[in-house]
This record gives structure tokens, sequence and C-alpha cells, in this order.
């Protein structure tokens, strides 16, 4: 899969994925989705400090990158944060710049990303302490592949029902086995076989209030050590 850019529509200045039929954020408002699923889901800022390392499946936009980034630069920016995607099918970049501009709470953020890094670049310095590392393929691959260990996981695929291949359990054991002891995972997502999926990667799992439209969400702590 690598090398293949994803495919936009765009309604109502949301962009939206061809091949999935899903919009890659919240048509409500997407960036206080993402500090409500995965900041809050994840209990941060609170938690950043030292070497901090945060993994996600779905780059996209990289909104979700410029959120956290943004809440650790207003925390103070505590120890070092390393940043790590998996994408399969990554986003043009003058789409990805039209996406993330309906965000000017990002924006400063947005223009040092979109000026000093290309997807497939490799692990990126962006700043004193903070790295980003998009890499590129089918997760189902990259992520048992990976050599890291994530503090936090951000599970952002298209819908379960629309690209159920990021949500498929040896995925997400993969994902498990890449959390470190007491690290966390949150997901939009409340469907109850992504729930089962984590239980079963060794995750303590809880249904959260959702956001916007949706009632419920997914929060999970690994306390199950590999």
């Amino acid at each position: 899969m690598t090398g293949q850019s994803a495919e936009i529509d765009w309604k109502g200045g949301v962009p939206i994925a061809r091949l999935f039929d899903d919009p890659y954020y919240s048509l409500d408002n997407g960036l206080d989705e993402t500090r409500h699923v995965f900041l809050a889901g994840n209990d941060l800022p609170a938690r950043f400090g030292g070497d901090f390392r945060i993994a996600e499946l779905g780059f996209g936009t990289g909104l979700n990158f410029l959120v956290t980034w943004a809440a650790w630069e207003t925390a103070g920016k505590p120890g070092a944060l390393t940043f790590t995607s998996f994408e399969a099918f990554p986003m043009p970049h003058d789409a990805m710049a039209e996406a993330v501009a309906h965000f000017p709470q990002i924006a400063p953020f947005a223009k040092i990303m979109l000026a000093n890094w290309q997807a497939g670049d490799g692990p990126t310095a962006l700043g004193e302490g903070l790295t980003l590392d998009v890499i590129l393929g089918d997760a189902r691959v990259t992520v048992p592949e990976w050599q890291g260990r994530a503090d936090a996981w951000y599970l952002d695929g298209f819908s379960p029902a629309k690209n159920p291949q990021l949500w498929e359990p040896s995925l997400i054991r993969a994902v498990g086995h890449r959390t470190k002891p007491q690290g966390t995972a949150a997901t939009y997502s409340a469907a109850g076989h992504v729930r089962r999926a984590l239980e079963d990667a060794g995750f303590t799992v809880t249904r959260a209030p959702g956001f916007g439209r949706k009632r419920h969400m997914t929060t999970a702590r690994m306390t199950h050590a590999d």
C-alpha cells in the first residue's frame, strides 16, 4: 500500500476519503473532537513528561498531531514528545494544508509541519524535544514490525464498518504488544467488537461519553503485563 495517496472529496470544508466514504474528522468540530477523544481519552496533557511516546492508527490530515503539539506546548513542553503514526494512504500535501487551514488555533503549528515534513520522510524533528514519524504502509504489517512502544495510542482509523482492516483483532493485539505497562488507548468507536478486541489484547476497557453526535467512545488501559 505504500505510496498510494488518498483521494479526497469535500463536504462543507470537511475532507472525505473517497475510498472509504468517511470524513477525516467530525462534521461538528474536528479540533474539539480530537481534544475530547484523544487528549482527554488518554488523560493528556496531564501525563506528558519524560520521554513520552504517542502512536496513532491513521495520520489523515495531521489534525490529531497538531492538536497534541499545541497541548504539549501549552503545558510548557514537559519532557520529550515522539508522535508515531501509521498511514496507508497519505493525504496530498495541498489537501492537508487546506484541511487544517479551517482551524486557526493550530495555524502556527501547521505552518511549521507543512514546511518541514513530507509523508515518507521518516523521523523528523519539528522543534526541541518534538519528533514526528509517519510510517507508510498497511498497519497490519507495519505495526507488528515497529520496534517502539507507546504510552498512549490514538485509534483513529475510518469507521469500522467502512475500514474494517484497521480494527482487525490481530492488529489490535499488535497494538497491545506495542503498549507500555499502564499505557492507554482511546478511540471514537464504541463498537462491541472493537471493545472486545481491546480486551483480548490485554486492555481494561471503559465506555465513555462520546463527542458530538456520538453517544459513546472507548478508552482503555494496558493492565496486562506483556
